[in-house]
């Protein structure tokens, strides 16, 4: 298989912005038509061991977050959560789902990422345009019952009001009994069309 995917049909950057970890630009992945944007990613992967020795970090960077901060967000495309906070490889955690929203499993997350990897901040990122205040929980899950059959029991935690569910997020995380450092939790919310961070009062 070639190392390289060239071809006219669609082109993808690794990082918005064009920064690796490293601080170096990231080449941009040309697709074949017949090639996969999977592929195209696996092969930049491939180099990682030899970039990292290029620039001299280690193998293995350490597991504890050097910064003892956990971030909480939202999974779309256009927020680069690392470039966005100046985040270096090994600086924090990053957890990411559709919204930012605070689920069981997000709190189970910060939980091991507190308990066992000595975390003691969060950080709450959503952001504005965010495809969960264009939808509805009933709405969403009719619209799956409908393509495959089956009703999702999990709820969508869609939301009308981002900066009214930073503070539900918020509230939730302060009063969680599973997380021991809940002193330090601010939420902000992501301007996409100025790039500003906006905090949200509790």
């Amino acid at each position: 298989m070639s190392t390289e995917y060239r071809g006219t049909s669609e082109t993808y950057q690794g990082v918005a912005g064009g920064d690796s970890p490293e601080g170096g630009p990231l080449p941009t992945v040309a697709l074949e038509e017949s090639s996969t944007a999977t592929e195209a990613l696996l092969t930049y992967a491939a180099r990682n061991p030899a970039r990292r020795q290029e620039a001299g970090l280690p193998q293995a960077p350490p597991a504890r977050p050097r910064l003892g901060v956990a971030v909480v967000a939202c999974m779309d495309a256009r927020l680069n959560v690392e470039a966005l906070l100046g985040l270096a490889e090994g600086d924090a955690h990053v957890l990411r789902n559709a919204g930012g929203v605070i689920t069981t499993d997000v709190v189970r997350s910060l939980a091991v990422s507190q308990n066992v990897l000595g975390t003691k901040e969060i950080i709450l990122l959503h952001h504005t345009g965010c495809g969960l205040e264009k939808i509805t929980d009933d709405g969403f899950r009719d619209q799956l019952e409908r393509d495959t059959g089956v009703r999702p029991e999990w709820p969508v935690q869609a939301f009308a009001d981002v900066e009214e569910d930073v503070r539900l997020s918020l509230r939730i995380l302060r009063s969680s009994p599973f997380l021991q450092s809940t002193t330090s939790v601010r939420g902000f919310i992501y301007q996409v069309e100025t790039g500003a961070l906006v905090e949200v009062p509790a």
